[in-house]
């Protein structure tokens, strides 16, 4: 078999020929091959034999074709929340009809996966028959296509080294299925990716914030600070940073202008609170809140706003 790749020797009898074929007669022999490449293919036959005067014949005969895919995948991924959503469409692009066998998903290290199906209308009975006979699925010749859903969860482990080495592959999905005729099929799909990953060796994250706060009376707001890397950073300073100075600053820090906070060791954390006053009523942002690592000379973008409500005492 030749294709636009490679040669592969499918049979070889050269070191145990038949012997003879008698006139009219015929030598019937099966040889099978996984197709695994697109594109056009070449089956060349070649018999080396004698005829009945002793005299060494050579005959060569090829059969060209194309090989194109019997059916196409099209994914889309979907975070809902906490929750990562993997849709799957496969569409028969052959003349006959497909019977699928098996069509799963494969999750990669640290996902897990839970295939979603609309409820049958079957009753508590119906449920062992179910499992020991699953009719295949069909998807119709020219065009026909099925749909799958699954529902992918990320252990915790996972979701920290994720954001270490910035990997967003899900896994990949298996297929088999059979003709009319019963001839088997498969197909192993690419790396399926999700959304892109985007890596912070820094991670600043609210733990509590007072739901009321008395004017200018001094309140605490719980933060955490995450070391995402593999290597030890800081010390750092945290302090409220102001992005346009014609706005009046209503909530300022009580005491000095900076918080110092000691080296975080790597993929540990530190939690700590920051000693703050509002000097104004009503609902009232929080911004600004910026870390800077004194040792790389580097400031980290700072935390988005938050809202408190500020009442009279």
């Amino acid at each position: 078999m030749q294709t636009e790749k490679q040669r592969i020797l499918l049979l070889d009898t050269s070191k145990s020929p038949v012997e003879s074929i008698r006139a009219g007669g015929r030598y019937d022999f099966i040889v099978e091959h996984d197709v695994k490449e697109l594109g056009a293919h070449t089956l060349v036959c070649t018999a080396v034999y004698n005829d009945g005067d002793g005299e060494r014949k050579y005959l060569p005969q090829f059969f060209k074709f194309v090989v194109a895919n019997p059916l196409s995948v099209k994914t889309k991924v979907r975070i809902v929340k906490d929750n990562t959503f993997l849709e799957a469409c496969i569409e028969n692009h052959t003349k006959s009809n497909l019977y699928m066998d098996q069509v799963e998903f494969e999750p990669s290290q640290h996902w897990t996966a839970t295939v979603l199906k609309a409820g049958e209308g079957l009753s508590d009975n119906d449920a062992p028959t179910r499992e020991i006979f699953k009719p295949p699925i069909l998807i119709r010749s020219g065009g026909g296509i099925q749909n799958y859903l699954y529902q992918l969860k990320l252990s915790s482990q996972g979701s920290a080294q994720m954001k270490v080495d910035g990997s967003n592959v899900l896994g990949k999905l298996q297929i088999t299925w059979r003709t009319n005729l019963g001839e088997p099929g498969r197909l192993q799909t690419q790396q399926i990716l999700g959304s892109p990953i985007t890596r912070k060796e820094i991670e600043l994250q609210v733990m509590e914030v007072p739901s009321v706060t008395i004017l200018e009376r001094p309140f605490l707001v719980h933060l955490n600070l995450t070391n995402q890397t593999d290597r030890t950073m800081g010390p750092f300073e945290v302090w409220l940073s102001q992005s346009d100075y014609r706005e009046e600053q209503v909530v300022m820090v009580n005491g000095l202008r900076a918080m110092a906070l000691p080296q975080v060791e790597a993929f540990c954390s530190t939690d700590f609170r920051l000693n703050l006053i509002a000097t104004k009523l009503g609902v009232q942002k929080i911004t600004g809140i910026t870390v800077f690592d004194i040792r790389e000379k580097r400031t980290y973008e700072p935390l988005p706003d938050l809202e408190i409500f500020v009442d009279s005492d």
